[in-house]
């Protein structure tokens, strides 16, 4: 079976998608940007205090998910999400030392919807059968080894699915995955959709900071445009043979030959008693608005009285929270169709709820 037929001739372009929006995360030249140290990649360097020896602040940090969605000019739904507020229930053995867990997905499908949907449905499954069961010098770095593995084995299991029909499936998509363990983040991502975490600060314009929790990832960047030139592939318009704009996913299997990797970039946050609430989104969201821009509208809607909440359904009981975060995410869907995005646009908002002692 030949994946690659459907390619573009060398001659063939593509238009390329400006990235402009994308190049607005926050710099350390700012008093409003994150303290150094405070967010780094994963890793069994030891630099970090171990999981398991830290003391959740004033009891674990409750988390809520809540998700809103548009089609735009598309010509059907390629996204697809996952919320488990509590996904502790979701393990087979709990380890004596975690408390508390919280799993959050946002899937962005190309070239149809059947990966990102696959991924909603699956790739928690990986990440609660290899969460690390017993004890370990480095909790922090067992974690990240188990989602790396969660995503390596998602894709394996799509590919074999897509390669088994004919003809193949052409389906791929980007992901980005919260996974709360007590009081610590661990975010996962392939692709360029986003998580970034709103932490109240009265110093910062619009009273909060935003903290980038994932890193996009182009076949433009340096590392990236290495690693898929010396497995063969060629970069036009941006794009890897002029098609593909994300140099990392789950399927597109016509690419995996070229250096298109499953491997996420892990990054962790402690939560601390600012935070207020993780925003993730498709691309969607923004090639219309910027991140801290996002983040910042967000936070106005959440304390805007004046925002129209729908009415619990018939028999539902009536849930404040529920009814005006949902309505915070459907708002940001639609300005930024009305912004002019054509594309799918789903937009998750996982509020921050501090416990006490």
């Amino acid at each position: 079976m030949d994946l690659f037929g459907d390619l573009p001739p060398p001659a063939a372009t593509s238009p390329s998608k400006p990235d402009a929006l994308f190049g607005d995360l926050p710099r350390a030249s700012s008093s409003c940007t994150t303290p150094p140290g405070a967010l780094r990649p994963s890793s069994a360097d030891g630099d970090e205090e171990p999981l398991a020896k830290r003391k959740p602040s004033a009891g674990c940090p409750a988390l809520r998910g809540f998700v809103a969605h548009r089609r735009g000019e598309r010509d059907e739904m390629q996204d697809a999400f996952r919320v488990d507020d509590s996904f502790l229930s979701s393990l087979a053995a709990v380890p004596h030392d975690v408390a508390s867990m919280s799993y959050y997905g946002v899937f962005d499908g190309h070239a149809g919807a059947k990966a990102a949907v696959y991924c909603a449905e699956h790739l928690h499954t990986h990440v609660a059968s290899l969460f690390p069961k017993g004890e370990s010098e480095n909790p922090d770095a067992a974690i990240r080894k188990s989602l790396v593995e969660a995503f390596r084995q998602t894709d394996k299991a799509f590919l074999q699915k897509a390669t088994a029909v004919s003809p193949a499936w052409k389906d791929g998509c980007t992901a980005v995955t919260t996974l709360l363990v007590n009081d610590t983040l661990h975010v996962a991502n392939l692709g360029d959709s986003k998580a970034l975490l709103c932490r109240a600060d009265s110093s910062c314009p619009g009273g909060v900071k935003v903290l980038p929790l994932s890193k996009d990832h182009s076949p433009s960047q340096y590392d990236e445009r290495q690693r898929i030139q010396k497995a063969g592939g060629a970069i036009r318009d941006g794009r890897i043979l002029g098609v593909l704009e994300v140099s990392r996913s789950i399927g597109d299997g016509r690419f995996k030959g070229l250096g298109v990797s499953n491997t996420p970039d892990v990054r962790r946050m402690q939560l601390v008693a600012d935070d207020r609430f993780v925003l993730m989104a498709c691309d969607g969201l923004f090639k219309a608005f910027g991140c801290k821009e996002a983040v910042e509208r967000a936070n106005a809607l959440l304390d805007d009285e004046s925002l129209d909440l729908k009415p619990p359904a018939a028999g539902e009981k009536p849930d404040p929270m529920r009814a005006r975060c949902e309505a915070v995410c459907d708002r940001l869907c639609v300005e930024a169709v009305k912004r002019g995005c054509s594309d799918n646009v789903t937009v998750m908002l996982i509020r921050i709820e501090h416990q006490s002692a």
